[in-house]
């Protein structure tokens, strides 16, 4: 797959992390491998914790020059010097997001696997839009985003479109002609070497 056409990888971080272990993982990983976004998608509501982990993370990944968003926390973006948000809604908010951010700030949208939704954020001034799992997942409905929804949004639409959830060889390979990027984080963290892990996932890509 020539560079232009390859896709990026937005990596996103495990649900809950050992502040004193996790970001020394991540480092070694954006160290490897070209990373374009990470994604803070944490499962507290701990404000504490939020901000603690977002400003460790956020330092380790703008040292290497890699954007970081936050899952829905909107109020926090600018509060830890993030790039933007990751609204897992849909295109519900993604309006509000981007005036309270403005135009400068990442605003992306998860839609599961729902063609108008993505269609929604796009309007709505979404940056990108996430489709998933389109792996077999157990998450969310247990739906999965086909690969025929990928190649019609490669073909129609200009909004980049990230692939995710429950990620396999296989699948990358196949996706990776009609996705702009892959989001990557369970697949590799529970591994006791989440870079090799990471290098086997993107090994189609060449």
């Amino acid at each position: 797959m020539a560079a232009e056409d390859r896709p990026q990888i937005t990596l996103i971080t495990p649900p809950s992390f050992d502040l004193d272990v996790f970001p020394t993982r991540l480092a070694s990983v954006l160290d490897a491998v070209d990373v374009a976004c990470l994604r803070i998608a944490l499962a507290s509501k701990e404000e504490d914790n939020l901000l603690r982990a977002g400003d460790v993370l956020r330092e380790v990944a703008h040292a290497r020059d890699v954007a970081v968003v936050i899952e829905n926390h909107l109020l926090l973006v600018e509060r830890l010097g993030l790039d933007g948000v990751h609204l897992t809604d849909g295109a519900r908010n993604v309006r509000k997001a981007r005036k309270d951010l403005g135009a400068e700030a990442i605003v992306g949208a998860y839609c599961g696997t729902t063609r108008h939704e993505g269609i929604s954020a796009g309007e709505g001034g979404a940056d990108y839009v996430a489709f998933g799992a389109i792996g077999d997942s157990a998450l969310g409905q247990g739906t999965q985003a086909d690969f025929d929804l990928f190649e019609w949004w490669s073909e129609m639409i200009e909004v980049p479109v990230i692939a995710e959830g429950a990620l396999t060889v296989e699948l990358v390979e196949r996706f990776g002609p009609v996705t702009d990027f892959f989001g990557i984080g369970p697949e590799i963290w529970g591994s006791d070497d989440p870079l090799a892990a990471l290098k086997t996932l993107l090994a189609p890509l060449g």
